[in-house]
Parts: structure tokens; C-alpha cells; sequence
């Protein structure tokens, strides 16, 4: 069985070379919902240092948007994976790149809202998520966030209706999301990368991956240096593909203990 190592034991040579740094943001960057002075004053540092940031999220393309504009980071990708937009802040213009078309997404909503109806009405306390409507590609399923925490089984019960229906669906640490196509989060991000940014295989090495749940597994598996916040062991009995290592510290204290550590490794 995988075994996650105390950040503590991850080299400085490791950290040192890196140039970029991934991170989810629910329960990774914020802390009981809200973004802490501690993680942001990280986001700030990382990128005052010259560090490539771009959150991984499956936050919605409204809030995405806002992230891309407002945050100290040079692109992110939403909705697990659906699209990547990113600012330039020289021309005042948003990119924005959606995995599909515009008249592909419109097109499946409908069917979103088909599936929505058959979870609310055979799950019990699951509700839709409150920031579908910013939402563009997926459908979230509230089962903690603003609502009382549904059991393993209502989860799952979830899980396999979205599947059933021919969804894709992934488990974060708030919602349930479920999706048309194969995309996910590291697919988009590593498109994005090669796009934008000219990195190719090497991102493998270049970029670490911050987490906490099991629709991260993609990244944590793909990035040499993957790291999970302390609340990550509340999912590694339900994860196959857990973080090479893991913080001392939860949520977004976990993410600003790895900060702070990659900075002070770059000036060794």
C-alpha cells in the first residue's frame, strides 16, 4: 500500500528546481471555506519569487474568471478540467479555452439538469451545489458544503447515477461533480501548459501539486513532487493514488507550510 512521507522528508534540491507550483483550492488554499491571510500571503510570496501559480479547481468558470483577474497567479484551470482562462494583464484581456464547443456545452446542459433531477429526487439531504449557476460544463452536487454531510453511501449513490448516465464523475471535498467526456485535471493542465507556457514532459519535474481529495488522484500520480495537505487522510481510504507526501498542517496552513518551505529551498 502507497505510504504518504512527512513533507518534512522531501529534499530541498527537490523543491529548489522547482518553477511552478499546481494547487487545488477547496480545503488546499481555503480553510472551512474561506481563504486565510496565511495562504494568500503564500499565493503573494510564490509569485513575487517568480513562481508559475495556476489553481486546478472544480470551481466554476464565474468564479474562475474572478480568480484569473484578482489573484496573484498566471492562469487557472475550473470545473475539473473543462477549460483553462487566463489574464494578460499588459492588454486587459481575458483567454479563456473550453476542452468543448460552445454549441457542445449548451447542448448538454439540458441533460445536466435531466441528471439533477433524478439525484435530488433519489438522494435524500443532496442538494445542487450553490454555485452551479456560474457554472458552464459540469454539474456539482452539494453533499457538504452547505448542507449537512451525507453519508459514503449517499456519495456513491450519487456517483452512480452521474455514471449511469453517462457521466463522468469525480468526488471533491464538497461536491460531487459529474460531467460529459474524458477530461479531468491534469489533462487540461498539461494542455494549458504546453500551450502557454512551451513546457512539454518535464512538467512532470518542474511543477509540484498541492492537494487534498480524490479527484486530485490524476495529478498526485503524474507530479514527481505531490504533496497533500494533513486533511488529505480523511479520503485515503476511498483514494488508489495517494500524495508522495503530506503536511503537518490542514487546508490552507498545510499549503502555506509548503510554500514557505519551497521559497526558503530557493535560496539555499
Amino acid at each position: 500500500m502507497q505510504v504518504m512521507q512527512p513533507f518534512s522528508e522531501c529534499p530541498d534540491h527537490q523543491l529548489a528546481k522547482l518553477s511552478g507550483v499546481l494547487t487545488d483550492i477547496d480545503d488546499t488554499l481555503t480553510s472551512d471555506g474561506r481563504i486565510t491571510a496565511d495562504a494568500y500571503c503564500a499565493l503573494e510570496k510564490l509569485h513575487r519569487a517568480g513562481v508559475v501559480l495556476i489553481p486546478v479547481t472544480g470551481r466554476p468558470a464565474g468564479w474562475c474568471d474572478h480568480f484569473a483577474r484578482m489573484w496573484p497567479i498566471d492562469a487557472v484551470v475550473g470545473e475539473n478540467g473543462a477549460f483553462w482562462f487566463r489574464y494578460n494583464h499588459h492588454d486587459r484581456r481575458m483567454e479563456r479555452h473550453f476542452v468543448a464547443a460552445d454549441q457542445v456545452r449548451v447542448a448538454r446542459r439540458q441533460h445536466l439538469e435531466a441528471v439533477a433531477a433524478i439525484i435530488l429526487r433519489e438522494v435524500p439531504g443532496a442538494r445542487i451545489a450553490s454555485d452551479q449557476h456560474y457554472r458552464d460544463a459540469d454539474l456539482a452536487i452539494d453533499y457538504c458544503e452547505d448542507v449537512e454531510r451525507l453519508d459514503d453511501a449517499a456519495v456513491g449513490r450519487i456517483v452512480a447515477i452521474m455514471t449511469s448516465q453517462g457521466l463522468t464523475a469525480k468526488v471533491s471535498s464538497i461536491h460531487v461533480n459529474g460531467w460529459h467526456g474524458t477530461h479531468d485535471k491534469l489533462k487540461t493542465t498539461l494542455a494549458l501548459l504546453g500551450e502557454r507556457f512551451n513546457i512539454g514532459a518535464d512538467a512532470r519535474d518542474r511543477f509540484a501539486f498541492v492537494g487534498d481529495s480524490p479527484n486530485d488522484q490524476p495529478m498526485f500520480e503524474y507530479f514527481s513532487c505531490s504533496i497533500g495537505v494533513a486533511n488529505v487522510r480523511n479520503f485515503a481510504a476511498q483514494m488508489g493514488v495517494l500524495p508522495r507526501y503530506v503536511t503537518d498542517s490542514a487546508s490552507g496552513a498545510g499549503f502555506a507550510e509548503f510554500a514557505m518551505r519551497m521559497i526558503r529551498a530557493r535560496t539555499l
